[in-house]
């Protein structure tokens, strides 16, 4: 069992037999003895479909108990899978599908109504991930196995299915497990191609690192599966613990995030920026901005306790049990960082990259530094290529995490890796004097100014973006100089009445607000009012390469 990840795994599996593992919200529960019953029937499955080990399994749909269950179901058969992230278009999914040469696709409703399979030549089984139905066949032997599974599970398995009849692949620290397709923030599509090196070490990492997670703790699963950093920590951590992850099958709205906090108390809880932010901006900033909090705040003593009482309450809206939440994919607001650092709120920030399985970099919450990532965890070694005095530069990283390369693209991989083990992530960062990591940026959107200086974007849109009426902001260079894309609240517009003249005349007065409070060579000279909210990736991270001046003429 050492240093292998199937072997983490199946261990769980065995220990935790008749413990809950999975269960959709407001849906079924298996046990994990459930999930491995399945499992097994599905290696059935692949032997009649010819599928071989090392052959790959593309997954796509919205987290579920059943996309848990394929996704071990194909690394313990010895399959590479393909995770597709859901929302991708059709065209995407063929051509993922295609490139990535899948013998096998299993989709759910939502997905594989919009799929041709004429146009995925290669695929010869295509199951329907709601029920395990198969859509299509190559072969009618497929079909007929699955008519006749039950008799062939009990003549595999004549003494009944035991723990002892969990047997998953002995697997090598450098063979493929997961090929994971990148969202295309900056570019298109890249697969990633992860060994079970990476995956191991990830999820060993995690076993070390958060000790306070038990066998039967629940998690609350929100983050898209198909993306490294909720698969890594929710999904393979939990079920190496021998977690119980409850799945909310769709982007979460506050409040449906909330009641699921409420009634399952999750032990650790994985989160974007976006929905920590939504809920203090929204709900909690708004009360305290209001009398007569807003006079009472000022006073030293009452503040201490009015800000204690605001912690008990976001404590208990997530549960209270949770030790942290770790918040990963963009960076956080830096207005909510300061208060939930002010509260002695339970966060940390975290970074890494599909490219890692993703970790790069983590501090816990009681020794995290705001505005960092983290320090480098230990499995890992970074370095920063820093040309300047600020000691700014690329972030290279090495170490158990890093990928085998980019599947069929050696000019990529190239691009990206050295034959020593450096990787160029593409993020601009430097290190303190106590090792923790502070992102810059991205060397793609890094601007150049006309006077040489370094700007960084992301850095303004962060004090942009704390601005009255600004919910989310773009800075790029156009036509020589700095444009803010501001996508104003509207809502909060509509509650006060503003209309389209006042709001102008507010975005005016945040721009010399904003221009005071940076640089002079990170002025912004104009903005431009972006009415639809900026398209994302699942991470919701902006897909800045949409919104470049090419994009915007």
């Amino acid at each position: 069992m050492d240093n292998r990840f199937l072997g983490i795994i199946e261990e769980s599996v065995k220990k935790h037999w008749d413990m809950p593992a999975f269960s959709d919200y407001r849906g079924d529960t298996f046990l994990y003895k459930d999930m491995a019953r399945t499992m097994a029937e599905m290696h059935i499955l692949f032997e009649a479909a010819g599928i071989q080990k090392g052959d790959k399994v593309a997954l796509v749909g919205r987290n579920s108990s059943r996309w848990g269950i394929t996704f071990f179901g194909v690394l313990s058969y010895g399959a590479v899978i393909v995770p597709v992230l859901h929302d991708f278009k059709s065209d995407n999914i063929h051509n993922i599908v295609n490139h990535s040469e899948a013998k096998a696709l299993f989709a759910a409703s939502g997905n594989h109504e919009h799929l041709d399979i004429a146009q995925m030549p290669g695929v010869s089984v295509f199951v329907r991930l709601d029920d395990f139905s198969i859509l299509h066949a190559s072969d009618t032997h497929i079909y007929n196995v699955w008519q006749t599974l039950a008799e062939r599970f009990a003549a595999k398995f004549p003494g009944g299915f035991t723990p002892d009849c969990a047997r998953f692949h002995m697997e090598a620290p450098e063979e493929p497990a997961v090929l994971n397709y990148t969202s295309g923030t900056t570019s298109s599509s890249k697969g990633v191609l992860l060994p079970y090196r990476s995956l191991w070490s990830n999820t060993n990492f995690a076993h070390k690192s958060l000790p306070f997670v038990h066998s039967g703790d629940n998690f609350v699963c929100m983050l898209p599966m198909a993306h490294m950093y909720g698969l890594a920590f929710e999904l393979l951590n939990g079920v190496g613990k021998g977690c119980h992850i409850h799945f909310l099958p769709r982007i979460p709205s506050p409040k449906i995030v909330l009641e699921a906090m409420t009634a399952h108390k999750p032990i650790l809880v994985l989160s974007v920026p976006l929905i920590l932010e939504k809920i203090i901006r929204n709900q909690v900033f708004p009360k305290l901005r209001r009398q007569p909090l807003k006079s009472l705040i000022k006073v030293p003593g009452l503040k201490q306790l009015i800000l204690k009482n605001v912690a008990g309450k976001l404590n208990k809206a997530f549960g209270e049990k949770f030790e942290e939440i770790v918040i990963g994919g963009a960076a956080l607001n830096p207005e909510v960082e300061e208060f939930l650092h002010a509260i002695k709120f339970r966060y940390t920030v975290g970074y890494g990259l599909t490219e890692c399985g993703p970790l790069v970099a983590y501090t816990q919450w009681d020794s995290f530094k705001p505005g960092s990532v983290g320090q480098i965890v230990d499995r890992m070694t970074v370095r920063i290529d820093s040309p300047n005095a600020e000691k700014v530069g690329e972030i290279w990283v090495k170490g158990h995490n890093n990928m085998l390369g980019y599947y069929k693209n050696p000019e990529g991989t190239a691009a990206v890796m050295r034959a020593d083990g450096w990787m160029n992530t593409g993020d601009l960062g430097f290190i303190d004097d106590d090792g923790f990591l502070f992102i810059k940026g991205r060397s793609k959107t890094m601007i150049l100014s006309s006077n040489g200086q370094n700007i960084y974007p992301e850095e303004i849109e962060s004090v942009l973006n704390t601005l009255p009426f600004v919910l989310e902001s773009l800075v790029i260079s156009h036509e020589g100089k700095l444009l803010a894309l501001i996508h104003p609240d509207k809502d909060k517009a509509e509650r006060e009445a503003l209309g389209r003249s006042a709001l102008n005349g507010i975005m005016e007065e945040n721009l010399l607000t904003l221009n005071r409070l940076m640089p002079l060579y990170s002025k912004v000279a104009s903005f431009r009012m972006q009415d639809e909210e900026f398209e994302k990736t699942p991470k919701k991270s902006i897909k800045r390469y949409l919104y470049q001046p090419a994009e915007l003429s």
